[in-house]
């Protein structure tokens, strides 16, 4: 090579290192969005089961006397026509969260607790368990 005279093209290594140095990118951004779609999906689950336990309480206030009498209540067996169709399409609904159980409790003939509980363990590393708590009066 004379002197003074420009290089035409660049080398095999500067090729190499610029694809290593994309592939870093790359792997980095893909990480990101596992992560994102993990936390969309955790969070998707915890909507669900608020849109759950505030439709319970909504049929407990619409069947206002019944709730009243602890027939909502999940330990309780309901004599009423609408609160055990309530209370069995309340169920299937919230046996579609993963691993999910819910509980109605009454406090008081006014108050009354909803928990909603389903396995959190596939999504974003979370805890075995989450659960939702809704506290409401008739």
């Amino acid at each position: 090579m004379k002197f003074g005279q420009k290089q035409n093209g660049i080398s095999l290594i500067e090729i190499l290192v610029s694809i290593v140095i994309i592939s870093f990118g790359l792997l980095g951004v893909a990480g990101l969005l596992t992560t994102g779609l993990k936390s969309t999906q955790g969070s998707q689950v915890r909507t669900q089961a608020s849109f759950m336990a505030y439709d319970m309480a909504d049929r407990m206030r619409t069947n206002r006397e019944v709730a009243r009498d602890g027939q909502y209540a999940t330990a309780a067996s309901a004599t009423n026509a609408i609160a055990v169709a309530d209370k069995a399409d309340w169920k299937t609904a919230v046996e579609t969260l993963p691993a999910g159980v819910g509980t109605v409790t009454m406090n008081n003939t006014s108050f009354f607790t909803i928990t909603i509980e389903w396995d959190d363990s596939k999504v974003a590393g979370g805890s075995a368990t989450q659960q939702f708590v809704f506290v409401g009066e008739l």
